[in-house]
């Protein structure tokens, strides 16, 4: 029976099943990047079977992280994935820069999302490229407003939504295969795949696709709501990222097969390029309808779980406790209001439009997910009798795995990018006096 709390009890509501754990993961990853990446992976790589290894190798990487994140989740089922994990095993600091850098990357994508729509929605009706920064204000309104009504109406939305998104996505690559022909290219030899080389290009071609992929784990922020956690994050979970895994490759074969390589790297949306070249300019309008609702759907599960790592971290004292605000239909209201407040200073700002942002972002989340995995080390060994209903296979290589190549991202990211990874890195160290800022308003108070 479902949880029945009022907003005074600050109780989050136990109203999420399996259905809504997978399209919200599907809706929380799927967005613009598999229709925008393909072309500057194509410009770093030109080789389509170079192309397809590196989106294999993050695609195994998603799904064996998921692994991970479903014995964390199940095994400590509150709001707040990484943040949760990372301070139980690690203590208040180190959970609070995970929370708080996973939030803000989620805040700045909010931003960039709101943006991206009002740009999508000008090449529809061009009266809106003269107010795009207050059409996209108005769009982080209007979903603000829609999920005050609470987890159950945001949770049937994701779950339309994601289904549209995944429709769409396979119809394309059924018109790519049945009315494209192949366009195959001799590859360009692999050690001149960008002027940096080899190494740096698959690099910045793996950058590009785990910010693609990010979202892998989002039923995870959820396991507080789930009525069934043990039983229905895996499913969810697994089936969720399986489905991702399953669409993205399809997606990057059938743009492979109809367009050149030396087209598809030029490309700054290849799906619409794909459709354009196949059924005429007009056709690409259809593209953009679809890109609105993609990105709508990301957005929309970027705005649930995202206030949930204020409200968890606020139940901890970790967050200013306005974020503990609950309402009578499940909405951690304040935390949902500080959140889209922050994405619209953005979007006033003018920062969301910058395409550094997104590298940024997936320094973030790498990191994130790195302390998953050290996480979950961490705490088999110091709380071996916590119960865990799922344990990962092929402990402790599995988890170890997982933590080293995370790691080795990292390293090879600020070696290769180091112009973007020093903003993440100052904004880590920034972290620590902003804790004991909070530490010190808590122990005044």
């Amino acid at each position: 029976m479902a949880n029945t709390s009022t907003s005074g009890s600050n109780q989050l509501l136990k109203l999420l099943g399996v259905g809504f754990g997978i399209a919200v993961t599907i809706g929380g990853t799927i967005g613009t990047g598999i229709l925008r990446k393909p072309g500057p992976v194509a410009e770093l790589l030109r080789d389509p079977v170079l192309i397809m290894m590196v989106w294999v190798v993050v695609s195994v990487y998603a799904f064996l992280g998921v692994l991970c994140a479903i014995e964390l989740g199940v095994a400590l089922p509150k709001a707040g994935a990484w943040y949760v994990y990372a301070r139980r095993a690690f203590g208040n600091y180190v959970g609070f820069f995970t929370g708080i850098t996973s939030w803000l990357g989620t805040v700045t994508s909010l931003g960039f999302g709101a943006f991206t729509i009002s740009e999508y929605l000008g090449l529809l009706f061009p009266a809106v490229n003269q107010h795009l920064t207050l059409s996209s204000i108005l769009i982080l309104a209007v979903l603000t407003g829609f999920h005050m009504l609470g987890t159950k109406a945001g949770g049937k939305s994701q779950e339309i939504v994601s289904a549209i998104k995944a429709v769409a996505l396979l119809a394309f690559v059924g018109f790519c295969f049945i009315k494209g022909e192949a366009a195959w290219t001799e590859p360009q030899a692999l050690a001149s795949a960008a002027k940096g080389g080899l190494f740096v290009a698959i690099l910045g071609a793996m950058q590009a696709i785990f910010y693609t992929f990010d979202g892998w784990h989002t039923a995870a922020y959820f396991a507080e709501e789930n009525t069934d956690s043990t039983k229905n994050l895996p499913k969810s979970m697994i089936l969720g990222v399986l489905s991702i895994i399953v669409i993205y490759l399809l997606v990057n074969a059938s743009i492979l097969y109809v367009l050149p390589i030396d087209q598809l790297a030029n490309s700054k949306l290849a799906a619409a390029d794909a459709i354009g070249l196949l059924a005429g300019e007009g056709s690409q309008k259809a593209v953009t309808l679809f890109l609105l609702v993609s990105i709508l759907g990301l957005m929309n599960a970027q705005v649930m779980f995202a206030p949930r790592v204020l409200f968890s971290m606020s139940r901890d004292g970790l967050f200013f406790k306005e974020a503990l605000k609950i309402n009578g239909l499940g909405t951690p209201a304040m935390a949902l209001i500080i959140t889209t407040s922050l994405s619209i200073l953005l979007v006033i700002s003018g920062k969301e439009t910058s395409g550094r942002l997104s590298d940024i972002a997936t320094f973030f989340f790498v990191m994130s997910y790195s302390m998953g995995f050290a996480s979950l080390l961490k705490l088999r060994q110091t709380e071996p009798d916590l119960e865990r209903p799922f344990k990962v296979p092929f402990y402790p290589f599995l988890p170890w795995f997982m933590l080293i190549c995370s790691l080795a991202f990292l390293v090879g990211t600020i070696y290769g990018d180091w112009q973007n990874s020093k903003y993440a890195i100052i904004f880590l160290c920034l972290t620590y006096p902003l804790y004991l800022l909070l530490k010190a308003k808590k122990q005044s108070s």
